[in-house]
């Protein structure tokens, strides 16, 4: 197994939570290093890591094959291009960019260079969707009516980190969180005819939005996303309703909390959540009704990785190719103008 040489662009939250130790666990990766400004850190989690001082001595590096761009939103697309130009492969945290315009360049820039493009959606892993997931494809609860996936947090306080809480292009949960739950939307259902939004901004002193209401409408359904900071008491983060019956999901995933914990990956038992999590199918199955809590598949975003490592050596699609991540982008673009103008938008 070739290793493919990997860099991170950041080591803060996300390069030390959700990359580096699936870089370290998958076989096929090598874990270089990571640009590091001001603080030094990686070193402290691997010593065997180099901390780059600027990202063209990591562009530069003619053993690097694969960038990891995440860094704050807003400079996605001009880190993304800077890494293709330089012949790198890359995997871009989502939000992908902060424009769909940004978004057509960079996928067609990697195909130009033919050059591998991933976008970071990780929450494709999730238990919680992949069993949500399970429960469409097998059509158990007839046809679709209605769906509501919700990311929802209490969190009255402003995030410390400029770029979150300050006016520009990348901040604010429409971008955040939003392209968790539109990109499941999209992977489930395909995309949409129209949309309708209700962006807003409900926290004491906050400049960007930290609520969002999107209805998707498809042809026989709908399918409603929301996050906001003002849920105490948690509704199911997935509720899907059919002609035949419902299923009511909590949100159970444990990844994110065990990776802030330090706790490391494995492929024998991460991402399996506990039994209090399940979620509650009531549903006809050949004319008898039934109402059951079911098991939640496991979570594990090393298949992200293992996608992308396929990708590359074998070229494989990537696990979330640039031509998904756009329509992310088309949804938020027109959940912007709906909300400014009150409006259903057209797709």
């Amino acid at each position: 197994m070739k290793k493919i040489k990997t860099a991170l662009l950041s080591y803060g939250m996300s390069g030390k939570v959700f990359h580096s130790p699936f870089l370290k666990l998958h076989e096929g990766f090598d874990l270089v290093g990571s640009w590091e400004r001001s603080t030094k850190l990686i070193q402290n989690d691997y010593p065997e890591a180099t901390s780059f001082p600027t990202i063209e001595s990591i562009l530069e590096n003619d053993t690097i094959e694969l960038i990891v761009v995440n860094t704050p939103v807003a400079t996605h697309y001009q880190y993304a291009k800077k890494a293709l130009q330089a012949g790198k492969h890359i995997i871009v945290e989502k939000a992908f960019t902060t424009t769909v315009a940004e978004a057509e360049e960079l996928s067609a820039l990697a195909k130009e260079k033919k050059l591998k493009l991933a976008v970071f959606q990780n929450r494709r892993w999730d238990s919680d969707f992949k069993t949500v997931q399970k429960i469409v494809n097998d059509g158990i609860l007839g046809e679709l009516v209605e769906a509501e996936f919700h990311f929802d947090r209490y969190n009255p306080n402003l995030s410390l980190k400029q770029h979150k809480e300050t006016v520009n292009e990348g901040a604010g949960i429409l971008k955040d969180l939003g392209p968790h739950l539109i990109d499941q939307a999209l992977y489930l259902f395909g995309y949409p005819k129209s949309v309708f939004a209700d962006i807003r901004l409900t926290r004491e002193h906050t400049q960007v939005d930290d609520y969002i209401d999107i209805l998707l409408y498809y042809k026989e359904f709908r399918v409603r996303l929301k996050a906001g900071f003002f849920v105490r008491e948690a509704n199911p983060a997935y509720v899907l309703h059919g002609k035949k019956g419902s299923f009511l999901k909590p949100r159970g995933d444990v990844q994110e909390d065990d990776l802030k914990s330090g706790k490391k990956p494995n492929l024998d038992y991460w991402g399996t959540e506990s039994q209090t999590n399940q979620g509650v199918l009531h549903t006809e199955v050949d004319g008898k009704i039934i109402r059951e809590k079911v098991p939640s598949l496991q979570g594990n975003y090393y298949d992200f990785f293992d996608g992308v490592y396929n990708a590359i050596r074998n070229d494989a699609p990537e696990p979330v190719t640039a031509q998904e991540g756009t329509p992310v982008m088309q949804i938020i673009e027109a959940a912007i103008k709906s909300s400014a103008q009150q409006q259903i938008i057209t797709l």
